[in-house]
């Protein structure tokens, strides 16, 4: 980030998808609960949907296709979902710096798809509805995290060039200490609040651990194809 560019200047993808998350929850508030119900069913990530359930829940065989992006537009409540919001607004804005808005929206949402696989992975057959943006973020802080630290280590005098900096390398990323440090927290934590009974902001249902930790570990994986440095700064402008 150049000296001179604003604190707070959050990309126009980031206000365009914030925009659409919370229309969706001022939406579903409109609609009557038990139409809510079914919409979130139809939209939510179901494990159960890949055992045999799919013709018994709301969407059928297309929200067992559908459902691997949807689940990302709905949350549990606004607490959920403000939560969320922060994190990208942190995050999200970073990385989208670097890259268009085509891209950013791409690397999200291959991040959410890596996070709702490993769910299915570990609750295969589970009946529990998995919601939220939270992979797709996860997957951002990575993507942030890999320009973080070598910005960190090329720092000359000011101030941190994040916008310029290049990524580490793949070899670079796994041989950080810094970065395996951050990357045993975060799977510390994620899985201390997933495995117990605490709930963040007192929102119903647990939380889908493993979807963060799957989207946060495609983010590192792939955050490289994406990345264009200040030439995406350049393509946010345009896009």
């Amino acid at each position: 980030m150049a000296a001179s560019e604003p604190a707070l200047n959050v990309p126009r993808i980031v206000t365009g998808v914030a925009v659409l998350l919370v229309g969706v929850q001022v939406v579903r508030g409109l609609l009557p609960d038990e139409l809510d119900l079914t919409v979130l069913l139809a939209l939510a990530f179901i494990p159960a949907r890949y055992s045999g359930a799919a013709l018994e829940l709301p969407g059928g065989y297309v929200s067992a296709v559908t459902s691997f992006v949807t689940y990302m537009v709905v949350h549990a409540g606004w607490v959920h979902l403000l939560v969320n919001l922060l994190w990208m607004l942190a995050f999200g804005s970073a990385v989208a710096r670097r890259m268009s808005g085509q891209a950013f929206l791409a690397f999200s949402t291959l991040c959410g798809i890596a996070g709702a696989f490993t769910h299915l992975l570990f609750h295969f057959g589970d009946m529990t509805p998995v919601v939220g943006a939270s992979a797709a973020i996860s997957g951002q802080m990575a993507g942030a995290l890999r320009f973080f630290f070598k910005a960190m280590l090329l720092r000359g005098p000011g101030r941190p060039d994040f916008a310029g900096a290049p990524p580490m390398t793949l070899p670079e990323t796994f041989g950080d200490k810094r970065m395996l440090a951050f990357l045993g927290f975060w799977v510390a934590v994620n899985a201390y609040f997933g495995l117990s009974s605490m709930r963040i902001g007192g929102e119903e249902g647990g939380i889908a651990w493993e979807a963060h930790i799957g989207g946060f570990l495609c983010g590192l994986l792939i955050f490289g194809a994406f990345d264009r440095g200040k030439l995406g700064a350049d393509a946010r402008d345009e896009a």
